[in-house]
């Protein structure tokens, strides 16, 4: 119908006529143009190394948080947690190396959400559900769905809070829910427990906790409960730069040789620095409306 409806007003005087009148003398319509010129190839603009890189660094997350869920499948569970990991380290890194080489882009930034999910959201729900969920299939695939959903809500909500001009600079100093990269290192704290030298047994009596936690879990990303932040850490200063690297380089040696203590640690730490952010965000936002009314007219102050 399409075709011969064009056809037909092609040969139409009365269509002729219209089209004349619709383009100016000495150039072609955009029909013209469709019919008459030749096809050519398409050009592409070339695309900075500084581009790919961080995307590539993202590939590199993406690949690892799948490499976990095929170990998974394969039981060995150990090498998917180190694969989860891996995915949280690149994952920090991408955003680093796009800022640094001034090589950010929004096809970045949708890579990086994509990615993140796979890595934090399915990768650990799925590490966590043929560990140990699955004994009690219904509610233990149950508590794995959540988990899922959460990390994907707790992405959306964060890529739309990046396009909020309202919201107060000091609120880069927190994250608004947990992070999906700590949700899920967090999240696989039953695996650090059995496979570390604690050796707590990974029997059916304590899959409903390991649900309970879970969920708690779940809950704490997709809650509005902030958490501290690293991205806008201050500079060291002098006198402490010395004892921080000594810091980081044992921590890293101590991940290296006893990783799974040391993330039953790490989890336990992060736990504890939850209530420290709460108090921190509520004293800046206590400061925030303290400013606020303060500069508003006499009249105006609420009473």
């Amino acid at each position: 119908m399409t075709g011969a409806h064009l056809n037909n007003n092609s040969s139409d005087p009365q269509y002729e006529r219209n089209l004349e009148a619709a383009t100016p003398l000495g150039e072609e319509s955009d029909f013209d143009a469709f019919e008459t010129q030749p096809a050519r190839g398409r050009r592409f603009r070339p695309v900075p190394v500084r581009i790919i890189l961080p995307n590539l660094v993202t590939l590199l997350a993406l690949c690892m948080g799948l490499t976990a869920i095929r170990f998974a499948v394969d039981g060995q569970f150990e090498i998917a947690v180190i694969a989860v990991i891996v995915a949280a380290i690149l994952d920090g890194l991408d955003g680093r190396i796009a800022r640094a080489l001034r090589g950010t882009s929004r096809f970045g930034a949708e890579l990086d959400s994509l990615a993140d999910f796979v890595d934090f959201g399915v990768a650990p729900a799925l590490i966590l559900y043929f560990w140990s969920l699955h004994e009690i299939k219904s509610l233990g695939w149950f508590a794995a769905l959540v988990f899922a959903i959460a990390a994907a809500l707790r992405l959306a909500r964060f890529n739309v809070m990046l396009d909020d001009p309202s919201r107060p600079a000091w609120q880069a100093r927190f994250f608004t829910g947990m992070p999906a990269p700590a949700g899920a290192i967090v999240s696989l704290l039953p695996l650090y427990l059995n496979l570390s030298i604690l050796a707590v047994p990974n029997i059916r009596d304590l899959v409903p906790f390991e649900i309970v936690y879970v969920l708690f879990v779940a809950f704490l990303m997709a809650s509005r409960i902030p958490h501290l932040s690293g991205k806008k850490m201050g500079r060291v200063p002098r006198e402490y730069v010395i004892p921080v690297l000594f810091a980081i380089v044992a921590c890293i040696l101590l991940l290296a040789t006893f990783p799974m203590e040391m993330l039953v640690c790490l989890t336990l730490i992060y736990f504890a620095t939850i209530p420290l952010a709460i108090r921190k965000f509520k004293a800046y936002e206590a400061a925030d409306a303290a400013r606020i009314a303060a500069a508003l007219p006499p009249l105006a102050q609420p009473h």
